[in-house]
């Protein structure tokens, strides 16, 4: 006989509650809005940025866009600077200088950056603000939405999504302006013969600003933004960060405005939950610090407004460090401790690589030479017994105007230059040209030696010498 299998029974286990989380319907945020000293400096830094962003473009100098990324020619100009792509060096040293001062502002003060000038940030309060004024502050937007479709929230709605479209598309034509004469770029967009790059960028900036700031906002911060994931590599017990008092604060608990929280055995947090609602990435500021805080201190803004109100001290949410709550510290003690060595060190760094670059630009030479031995030509005995090489010259103009330049070689003994040894250059324009040189038969032994251009500008300072090496057949 076959011997019975034995049947195991599976007993279903339950989901895990986390895991049931990461599937759950996004709930969209309706931070609420608020007032004070950190809320004043963010909008400020929302008009200074947005003042630069779309003002410069705008900005003539001379006969020309003030600031242009010619691609096409490959020349940069930024106000009196021309700078072509053999300048690499300087685009190199403005990103080690945002590096470090993005290090510098984070050991001090945490995500500065997020809260106050990232373009996430910054897009996001305006579009909030267009929001507020087409659909009323949070409480009226999340009564609204409950709502069935209605006249009033058609036009309210509607009317949000065109400013949202308007303001979105015209931070795309300002993008693309830095690179296409902004001028000429609307002269294209009215008559509709933009070219399809210039199209595929102003509708694709735009489509990235309506859509991170519009809907994604505190998503963007939360999951695709890398800075939120590895900031906590920069933060040590002295970085200044939004923090909750809590042995001020607990136990919380509402009461009356004349209530005494001793009698009632309760901290100064009344548990009102506002420090919540402001929140623009919608996280509880008193279960401490969270990757998710973007450090933007409106928690500390409507927190001190109730405060006030309770008649209580404010400072229950604010920004200070780990140690000044640990020991006690005055606020003296606190910045005393926040500029300890490693932010000197940072800050040190940064100024010298800042006068670096700086002294660098201001000793640049106004023009630059490429020297190329003319492989298709070999050297050669010519008329007179002497022996000729051929070089490849590509002479760059790097200013605003009409230049000259002479040119000499040295290195052997009766080097000389037998074509044209003045180059004329138009203003930031490139002339490449051949330039033939000869030397006596006998001015040095067969083979290779090395020699040096010598390159001085006419009408104006500036000089380059420039390496090379003189063929002799044998």
């Amino acid at each position: 006989m076959t011997t019975p299998r034995k049947v195991i029974p599976i007993i279903a286990q339950p989901a895990d509650p986390e895991m049931v989380s990461l599937y759950a319907a996004h709930e969209k945020i309706y931070p609420r809005s608020v007032s004070g000293f950190f809320a004043r400096w963010r909008w400020g830094m929302v008009v200074l940025t947005q003042l630069v962003f779309y003002g410069l473009p705008w900005i003539e100098w001379g006969q020309r866009q003030a600031v242009l990324f010619d691609l096409a020619s490959r020349r940069f100009y930024i106000f009196g600077l021309v700078l072509y792509p053999q300048d690499f060096i300087y685009l190199t040293g403005m990103l080690v200088i945002a590096a470090l001062s993005l290090f510098l502002f984070t050991a001090v003060a945490g995500r500065l950056w997020c809260g106050y000038a990232c373009p996430q940030t910054v897009y996001t309060e305006i579009f909030l603000w267009i929001e507020r004024k087409m659909e009323g502050d949070r409480v009226v937007q999340m009564r609204r939405d409950g709502q069935p479709m209605s006249l009033d929230k058609l036009w309210r709605k509607g009317g949000k999504h065109l400013l949202w479209v308007a303001v979105a598309l015209w931070t795309g034509f300002t993008f693309v302006g830095y690179f296409t004469p902004i001028k000429v770029l609307g002269m294209e967009f009215v008559q509709m013969s933009l070219t399809s790059w210039e199209a595929f960028w102003v509708f694709f900036y735009g489509f990235a600003t309506y859509g991170n700031a519009g809907f994604m906002r505190e998503q963007v911060c939360k999951h695709m933004c890398p800075y939120a994931r590895f900031q906590s590599a920069m933060f040590d017990k002295d970085t200044l960060i939004v923090t909750y008092d809590a042995e001020r604060g607990d136990p919380r608990g509402s009461r009356s405005r004349k209530a005494d929280p001793a009698t009632l055995n309760l901290g100064s947090c009344i548990d009102c939950n506002l420090c919540v609602q402001v929140c623009p990435t919608g996280i509880d500021i008193r279960n401490g610090l969270q990757y998710e805080c973007i450090g933007c201190g409106a928690c500390a803004d409507v927190c001190d407004t109730v405060m006030d109100k309770m008649g209580y001290a404010r400072g229950l949410v604010k920004y200070t460090t780990e140690n000044a709550m640990k020991n006690k510290w005055t606020q003296a003690q606190t910045w005393r401790h926040v500029f300890r060595p490693r932010i000197l060190i940072y800050t040190a760094i940064l100024l010298g690589i800042v006068i670096a670059m700086l002294v660098s630009l201001t000793l640049r030479t106004p023009f630059k030479v490429n020297v190329l031995r003319d492989r298709g030509v070999m050297a050669r005995i010519v008329s007179g017994g002497k022996i000729e090489n051929v070089y490849q010259l590509q002479v760059m103009n790097a200013t605003e105007a009409d230049q000259r330049y002479q040119l000499r070689v040295t290195g052997l003994p009766g080097l000389t230059i037998t074509s044209d040894d003045v180059v004329a250059v138009e203003s930031t324009q490139a002339r490449r040209l051949a330039v033939r040189v000869q030397a006596p038969y006998d001015a040095a032994a067969p083979g290779s030696h090395p020699i040096a251009f010598e390159i001085d500008a006419l009408d104006s300072a500036g000089h380059l010498s420039e390496k090379s090496v003189f063929m002799v057949p044998r």
